[in-house]
C-alpha cells in the first residue's frame, strides 16, 4: 500500500510540477498568430504516451483552417496507426489582442486560449471518444511556434487531476 501512495504521490506532484507555463522566457522573437498559421491545408504527426512513457497510440492529422476575419474553423481528421479515423471541428473565436475561446464536439463549456510570443496555452476539458464510449479528461496544451511553417504541440492530459499522458504534435503547413 505504501508503495501505490509513494507512486499516486510522484505523479501527482510531476503533473503539476513538471508543465511548461505560459509565462516561461521565450526562446525566440517569433510571434505566433494561429490566425496566420492554421489558415490552410496543415499536417501533424503525433502520438500519445502514458505517464510511464509507453507509447500506446500515434496518429497523423490532415486539417483544414478557414479564417473570417473573427472566427478560426478548424477541421481536423485523424488516421490512427490501427486504422481508426476521427473528425474533430474546432470553432474558435479571437476574444482580445491575444485571448482565444474555442469550441469543438465533446468539448465541455469553452476552451480558452492565450498567445504569448511564439507561445500558445490552450486549456480545455472533453469527452474522448474510447472503444467502450468516452473518457472526459482535461488537456494543457501548449504550442510553440518552432518556424514559419511549423509548429510544436505538447499537450498534458489528466482526469480528475490525476496525469494520465503526453500528446506530442508536430505541425506542418502545406
Amino acid at each position: 500500500m505504501k508503495y501505490i501512495l509513494t507512486v499516486l504521490i510522484f505523479f501527482f506532484i510531476s503533473g503539476c510540477g513538471l508543465k511548461p507555463s505560459i509565462d516561461d522566457p521565450k526562446l525566440s522573437d517569433m510571434q505566433l498568430n494561429l490566425e496566420s498559421f492554421l489558415v490552410g491545408d496543415l499536417v501533424a504527426y503525433g502520438q500519445f504516451q502514458d505517464v510511464l512513457g509507453n507509447v500506446s497510440r500515434r496518429f497523423t492529422v490532415n486539417m483544414l483552417g478557414e479564417w473570417d476575419g473573427t472566427n478560426l474553423k478548424l477541421t481536423e481528421d485523424f488516421q490512427y496507426a490501427d486504422g481508426t479515423t476521427e473528425q474533430r471541428i474546432w470553432y474558435l473565436k479571437k476574444t482580445g489582442e491575444h485571448a482565444w475561446s474555442g469550441t469543438a464536439d465533446g468539448v465541455i463549456g469553452q476552451a480558452e486560449g492565450l498567445e504569448s510570443g511564439d507561445t500558445f496555452y490552450w486549456n480545455y476539458t472533453i469527452d474522448l471518444p474510447v472503444p467502450d464510449g468516452t473518457m472526459r479528461v482535461t488537456f494543457d496544451d501548449y504550442m510553440w511556434l518552432i518556424s514559419e511553417e511549423r509548429m510544436l504541440n505538447k499537450a498534458y492530459m489528466s482526469k480528475f487531476g490525476m496525469p494520465l499522458g503526453e500528446v506530442t504534435i508536430m505541425f506542418e503547413k502545406l
